[in-house]
């Protein structure tokens, strides 16, 4: 899917299911006065309209494509009769998943309460790495400023220190991971739950 590409809008009926198999995406609060802010991000190790699972049709939040990839596709009313036998080994797997999501926005919101920006920003990194499974990936610093709900002029600042320690390495809407484990210092223990718990359940890395 190309970037920025809507899979599903706000409160509109989700007529498809997608499962990552690259690129990274985001699911997203809009305000009334225009502003936006990530709250979760699915690659690989999810999908995209789990609320068709979970026996509803909408949600009131918007999902895009954050760094293009590859995805399959599936027609809700198809996925639901897949899925009607909930004893079922991908039922099984999608209340894995669906719990390792739940984890992933409480310690989301729990890190985006207490921790700088420069955490928060150094712990969004390390979740791109991870879906992506690149190095190298676009990324601007006007889109995670807005992912992260903070100012342009703040997440150039703490780009430039993360540069500076060559953590990472940026370009013309590219950054580069140097050091993932000196990432991983600069992150927070949110990061961590977060990973291990969709490696518990799912072991997706």
């Amino acid at each position: 899917m190309a970037r920025q590409a809507n899979i599903f809008e706000k409160h509109a009926t989700i007529h498809y299911v997608c499962f990552p198999l690259s690129g990274m995406y985001s699911l997203v609060g809009d305000t009334s006065d225009g502003k936006t802010a990530e709250v979760a991000t699915v690659g690989r190790e999810g999908m995209l309209g789990l609320p068709v699972f979970l026996g509803t049709h909408r949600i009131p939040l918007r999902a895009f494509t954050q760094i293009p990839g590859d995805v399959l596709r599936m027609e809700a009313d198809d996925f639901r009769a897949f899925t009607a036998d909930m004893n079922g080994s991908l039922a099984r797997l999608l209340y894995a998943y669906t719990q390792a999501l739940l984890n992933h926005l409480a310690q989301h919101a729990a890190c985006t309460t207490v921790h700088s920006v420069r955490i928060r920003c150094a712990r969004w990194l390390l979740m791109c790495h991870d879906r992506v499974g690149m190095n190298e990936f676009p990324l601007t610093h006007e889109f995670l400023a807005q992912m992260l709900g903070v100012r342009r002029a703040s997440v150039t600042l703490i780009a430039a220190s993360l540069h500076q320690q060559e953590l990472i390495a940026y370009r013309r809407g590219i950054v580069k991971i140097l050091d993932r484990k000196g990432l991983e210092a600069a992150a927070c223990e949110h990061y961590t739950l977060t990973r291990d718990e969709y490696d518990r359940l799912l072991s997706f890395r």
